[in-house]
Formats: C-alpha cells, sequence, structure tokens
C-alpha cells in the first residue's frame, strides 16, 4: 500500500524555521520525482520545491528561493523541506508528492501556520 505521510508542521512566530518531512512508503522511492505542494485557504494548490528522483535538481517556487531547501534521503526514503525565515504567507497546508511518468501519489497534508 502506497504511503506519503508528512510530519513537523505547527505554529511558529514570523522569522522562525520549521522542518517538514515525508516519510514514503509502499513503492519505489528512488525512482520517484518529489515535489512539495502547498494551499492556503481560498488559494489554489501552488508548487512549492521540485527534486529529482536522483537529487541532481532542484525547482523552487520565487516566493520561497533562498529561504527553502528541498532533500531527499534514499536510505529513509523521506523527504525532507527545511524552511528559513518563515512569513505570515507561507501559511498554508503542505502536501507531499510523489511523481513518475506512470503514477502520481499525494500525501495528506500537514499544516503549517505562521503567526505572532
Amino acid at each position: 500500500q502506497v504511503q506519503l505521510v508528512e510530519s513537523g508542521g505547527g505554529l511558529v512566530q514570523p522569522g522562525g524555521s520549521l522542518r517538514l518531512s515525508c516519510a514514503a512508503s509502499g513503492f519505489t522511492f528512488y525512482r520517484y520525482n518529489m515535489r512539495w505542494y502547498r494551499q492556503a485557504p481560498g488559494k489554489e494548490r501552488e508548487l512549492v520545491a521540485a527534486l529529482s528522483a536522483d537529487g541532481g535538481s532542484t525547482t523552487y517556487a520565487d516566493s520561497v528561493k533562498d529561504r527553502f531547501t528541498i532533500s531527499r534521503d534514499n536510505v529513509k526514503n523521506t523527504l525532507y523541506l527545511n524552511m528559513n525565515s518563515l512569513k505570515p504567507e507561507d501559511t498554508a497546508f503542505y502536501y507531499c508528492n510523489a511523481w513518475s511518468v506512470a503514477n502520481d501519489y499525494w500525501g495528506q497534508g500537514t499544516q503549517v501556520t505562521v503567526s505572532s
């Protein structure tokens, strides 16, 4: 059974940091491109960061460049998102996505709230 389980969300003050994790199981993790998406209330889901299967290529939304870092551990089958200098506009539900030509898997998400 395919599972993507996000964790690490929570409430943080502006300027703070969080590290999101996405634990994968039930599929060959190292063969999949991985992405983090987020969706804020009343807004469409947007791509935050993407990482190729081999870890050699990354993509970031302009709004998070130089603040967020996506990484993966293919031994632990885990995807990470390190988030620094958080802003109130980063408040959203964050989702992990595993993508290949044949399949597209999603986690249930974790809430990140940036507020003083």
